[in-house]
Order: structure tokens, then sequence, then C-alpha cells
């Protein structure tokens, strides 16, 4: 888990050549217009604002399953996807007849609504655009592979993160996660505070909400201008925003799905959270959770209070839910329960101060049945059994809900903010014996929004 240290450099160093070498032994020329595509395209149309998170998460899909090292992953990426957005992609444009229609019913309705006219949105050919972007790749790698830019060798902290996921019983699976320890090198920031994101999002009625939140919200905080002075505010203005860009992809194409979300954004030595739904995350500190946030649940009386305000009601058919249908209060998407379910996030903040042992993000399939207060004795039993090791630990994490009669998608992080070994010989030494509590609101409660 150090950062810097000389033989991460050395291991950098010779990784990434043998990367582009093995690169380019495997795609010796661009693509034609005849090759087959070396990734799945993400739907027939990107809007002009989709296009640089959908090509970025493309880009480290493809680049991680060829097992690049993480940090050349995201400088690759950054660069292939910041020299295609300098290109004309008005080749690419593209507005079916049928998009033409229902854009011109949109503006009538609005017009009749007397509401300020929206700027069209404009539409690219995936497919087309895909294809170049994976040419521009091509040319980075191999520009890269006579001369790497040392910003892609600058050694970066090491993560340990384990993740695991299961459908369980569920039809399908309708969660996402993200981990991007390599921000920065992601969305070429140069500054000097480290940037780590990670979030889980647990999708309903389909996974296209879900699945459009692991693309997009991160891309959004990137680019917000507060991002420097307030990251927490980046968060909740991207949670914001992606949900807007959702909803105009899903009267688009008639999508109904919606997801919950949480994600944990490490800047320096401040943890800032943001949340929509019931996904949470938890902060094991010393053996002792520390509750970060309070889930949006129907139930909740301020919760309850605003649907109500907005001339919704809260029903209980088998749990509490919002207008006889949705079990959570906010979320990205759902557009036929707008504006009742919200798409406005909550956030906290926690300063860092080195005692913090790891990170817990899930989605309801694993809170449900596993309380809180549980989860730090699971964690430390793993460990001992493991001898150290943090690898498996969200596996078990998962079998233990699973165990417990947990039938949704299950989902599970952690993220370690200091090596499991040490966990281990702090135990050993009496600290943190009573793994259970719950930090009580007060001095060192998180800041919340």
């Amino acid at each position: 888990m150090a950062s810097g240290d000389p033989q991460q450099s050395s291991q950098m160093a010779e990784e990434i050549p043998g990367f582009l070498d093995a690169f380019l032994h495997d795609f010796p020329a661009p693509l034609s217009p005849e090759s087959p595509l070396p990734w799945k395209v993400p739907g027939t149309v990107l809007s002009q604002e989709e296009v640089e998170g959908e090509l970025a998460d493309l880009a480290m899909g493809f680049l991680s399953s060829r097992n690049a090292p993480p940090p050349l992953a995201s400088c690759l990426a950054h660069e292939a996807v910041s020299q295609l957005l300098q290109m004309d992609l008005s080749e690419f444009r593209k507005l079916p007849r049928q998009e033409e229609e229902e854009e011109e019913e949109e503006e009538e309705e609005e017009e009749d609504d007397n509401e300020e006219e929206k700027a069209p949105v404009t539409l690219l050919d995936a497919k087309g655009l895909v294809r170049s972007f994976f040419n521009q790749l091509w040319e980075v790698c191999s520009q890269w592979q006579k001369q790497v830019p040392s910003s892609a060798q600058v050694p970066q902290r090491q993560w340990l993160v384990s993740i695991h996921a299961i459908r369980n019983t569920r039809r399908k699976m309708e969660d996402r996660h993200v981990c991007l320890p390599a921000f920065n090198q992601l969305f070429g920031l140069s500054d000097p505070v480290d940037r780590a994101y990670f979030a889980v999002f647990d999708g309903h009625g389909g996974v296209d909400a879900a699945r459009y939140a692991a693309v997009h919200v991160h891309a959004n905080v990137a680019h917000r201008p507060e991002l420097p002075t307030d990251p927490a505010g980046a968060l909740r203005e991207a949670f914001r925003h992606t949900d807007e860009m959702f909803l105009w992809k899903a009267k688009r194409e008639r999508l109904q799905s919606g997801t919950t979300g949480v994600c944990a954004f490490i800047a320096g030595k401040t943890l800032h959270v943001a949340w929509l739904g019931d996904s949470q995350v938890i902060l094991v500190q010393q053996g002792q959770v520390v509750k970060l946030m309070e889930p949006h649940r129907p139930e909740r009386q301020d919760e309850k209070e605003r649907i109500e305000a907005l001339g919704g009601f809260v029903s209980h058919m088998d749990c509490w839910r919002v207008n006889g249908t949705l079990a959570v209060s906010r979320a990205i998407g759902d557009v036929f329960q707008k504006p009742y379910v919200s798409g406005e996030a909550d956030s906290a903040s926690w300063e860092l101060t080195g005692s913090e042992d790891y990170l817990l993000l899930a989605c309801d399939g694993f809170f449900d049945v596993v309380p809180h207060q549980e989860v730090a004795g699971l964690v430390q039993s793993h460990l001992v059994r493991e001898q150290g090791s943090g690898l498996q630990v969200a596996e078990e994490l998962v079998a233990a809900a699973r165990e417990r009669g947990s039938h949704d998608n299950i989902t599970v992080m952690v993220v370690f903010l200091r090596d499991p070994q040490d966990l281990l010989k702090g135990r050993a030494q009496g600290v943190g014996d009573v793994p259970t509590g719950l930090a009580e609101p007060g001095t060192d409660a998180p800041q919340r929004r």
C-alpha cells in the first residue's frame, strides 16, 4: 500500500513496454472499416455529452481485460479520449426521423406549457464513433511504444480493494460497481491532490440506469468546477446531472429503469461520500463502525413529508413504497416517478487521520440482512483465518448475506485504508477489541449536507 517507492517504479518500468508490445502485436494496424470491433458498442447513438464517459469506460474495460496496469490504462484512456474530442465529430452526427419527430413533439408541449425550450441534443452514430476511437487508442499506443510520457510512469498509491458481486436468485444482475484508484490519470488532473473513486449502483426495473450511472457519475464529478474546493458538492451535482442526462436518454429510448447509488471519493486526506436511495457505505475505524449516512427510504419522516408536499403518497405494501411502487425515495432514473423519487443526492465528509481501517460499500441485498455492527467482526474473523490477506473478504461477506436469506443481487466492495496485516497486529495488541458499536453523533461525526 506504499506510494512512490523505488520497487514500484521499477515494476512499472517493466510492465508498460511489455503491455504496449503485446497490444501492438495483437493489433499491428488500425482497424479497417470491415474489421470486427474488439468491444461491444454502447447502443446505437450517443449524445455529445455522453461521449467522454462512454469512451473512457470502453477503454478502461478493454485495457483492464488485457491486464494493463491501472495507472497506464487510465493514462492511455485519457489521452485517446482527449485526442478524439479534439477532432471534428460531425461525420458521426445522426438524427433519425423518429427522433426528429419526438423532439418536435416535445418542443410543442414545452411551448404549450410556456416552458423554456431546451437546445436539441446532438446525437452521434455510436458504432462509427467507437471504431474511430479504437484507432485513436491504437495511435496512442504506437506513439508510446517509442516514448512513454513521464506522466504515465509516475508511481501511484497502491490500493487493496476486494470486490464480489452475484446475481443471486434474481433473474438478472442489475448491480454495477466502479473502482477508480487512478482517478486523476483518467481525467488528466495534474494538481497535487491524490484522488480515488469507488461506487456501487443497484438498479431496478432493468440495468440501464445502473450501467449509465457507473459510466457517467465519475466523469461528471471530474468536470465539476467546484471539485478542487468542494468535492462533496461536486459529487452531489454529478449525481443530479447524471440523473438529468439519463432522463433524456430514458425519454428518447423509452427506458423505465432506475438505480440507487453510493460513492466514496477520497481526495487527499478527506473522505467524501454521496448517495441516493438505500445503497450504503460504512467506515470502520480501529474496529469500530462509523455510520456515515442515512439511506433514503419512503418511511423516513423527512422523505415522506417531501413526497406528500409534491402531491405523492407513501403506502405500505409488504414494505413502505412511493406511490405504491418503489421502495426507495431517491434514485437516478425512474422517469415516471419524478419528482417524487428525487435525483438530489446527499453527501458527508470525514477527515482521515490514518487510524481508519477500511470502507465497505454495498447494495441493499447485503445491508438488508447484515447489520452494520456485525461487519467489523465478520471482516476480522476472515483476516484471522486468512492470516491477514484481505483479497477474498468481499466474497465471504457476500456469502454471509446469502446464507442469511438475501435473494437480491448482492455487491460488496471493501476498500482497505490500512494494510490488513496491521489490522491483525492491532487486534492482537488489544486495539479495536469491540468491533460492534456505531460511532455516536458528536464532534467526530461526519459533516453532512
